[in-house]
């Protein structure tokens, strides 16, 4: 390690991402595609084996935790301080940048974050999903008296879930087409929890569902699937006024009402992984505001034989939430 402002981390837990499983079945992931042999993973902490001349915030020996860019720094997206936004980041697991599925990673150490003695090394990998939930949650620029829907109980509609609680909305539901995870949302905080159908066909039904459930209009719908039905179910329950904010990022392009929607002033928000949510996570979990130990439903250790069978599991859904290696 040559360069005064890295850190060498010896890789110690590893979250599976959605995102992963795509790479892993598909090859691709809306315009990112896979062209040659790349390591995945991006959700991640470990111990820190050597640090650059320059570096002066951490030791060898300390807990950390990752953020995962690498943005250029000068474009005219960082200097305003949304850096997630810039032209030339470099990701972790984005093609064609390596990802940390591996024994040790060289990182900035800017984006290093020391752990708390408290904070164990598998919640340090769970900073990057709920870091999701943190910036939808401010995208979304709710406030006390918001009346939030969740479409999808999936890691990241329920690290959203966790964020939209502690951010202090008063009103939180939930949907999705699986009843163990709505089960999952239930325990951790929703007031309403719905299932629902793949079938765009009952997209009206599930509206009006939905709204009775809710007893009050949906100030802020969070997709957090990116599917066609999802983001029609969104923009048809959510008030006029309101807000959509699309997390999940299940399909390229879809074909939604986005008239009708226009007509109601629904607007959609995007959203592009998060900025300066990193310390904040740490404090949420450090401080016991934000449990994420219970998302961690599988572990794998990091062998040839257990990376396929963690893939083949985080794959199939089910009853696995968040699947994690340690390494």
């Amino acid at each position: 390690m040559s360069r005064p402002k890295d850190v060498k981390i010896r890789m110690k837990a590893v979250g599976i991402c959605g995102s992963d499983v795509h790479y892993y079945k598909h090859m691709r992931l809306t315009n990112s595609i896979v062209k040659e042999p790349m390591v995945i993973g991006h959700e991640y902490a470990g111990v820190v084996e050597e640090i650059g001349n320059e570096v002066t915030h951490l030791a060898v020996g300390d807990n950390v935790t990752l953020e995962p860019g690498v943005s250029c720094a000068h474009c005219s997206h960082c200097k305003e301080g949304r850096y997630n936004l810039c032209d030339e980041m470099k990701c972790f697991a984005t093609p064609p940048i390596h990802g940390c599925l591996a024994n040790f990673v060289v990182h900035p150490a800017s984006l290093c974050f020391k752990l708390p003695e408290n904070v164990s090394l598998e919640e340090g990998a769970m900073c990057e999903p709920l870091s999701v939930g943190v910036h939808a949650c401010r995208r979304a620029g709710a406030g006390p008296h918001t009346k939030v829907l969740i479409m999808g109980s999936g890691p990241i509609g329920l690290v959203t879930l966790m964020a939209a609680k502690e951010f202090g909305f008063p009103r939180v539901a939930v949907v999705d087409v699986d009843e163990n995870r709505l089960k999952m949302a239930q325990e951790l905080g929703a007031h309403e929890v719905g299932c629902v159908s793949t079938r765009i066909e009952d997209v009206e039904k599930e509206v009006l569902e939905i709204q009775q459930k809710m007893a009050a209009g949906i100030d802020i719908t969070f997709d957090c699937a990116g599917l066609e039905k999802t983001m029609r179910t969104a923009l048809k329950a959510t008030r006029s006024g309101g807000e959509v904010c699309l997390v999940g990022m299940g399909h390229v392009e879809m074909k939604v009402p986005s008239t009708a929607a226009a007509a109601r002033e629904v607007d959609i928000l995007g959203l592009h992984r998060y900025r300066n949510t990193y310390q904040l996570c740490i404090d949420l979990i450090s401080s016991g505001r934000i449990n994420v130990k219970p998302l961690i439903t599988h572990r794998f250790r990091f062998s040839q034989e257990d990376v396929v069978k963690a893939f083949n599991v985080s794959a199939m859904g089910g009853s696995a939430i968040k699947v994690m290696f340690n390494i």
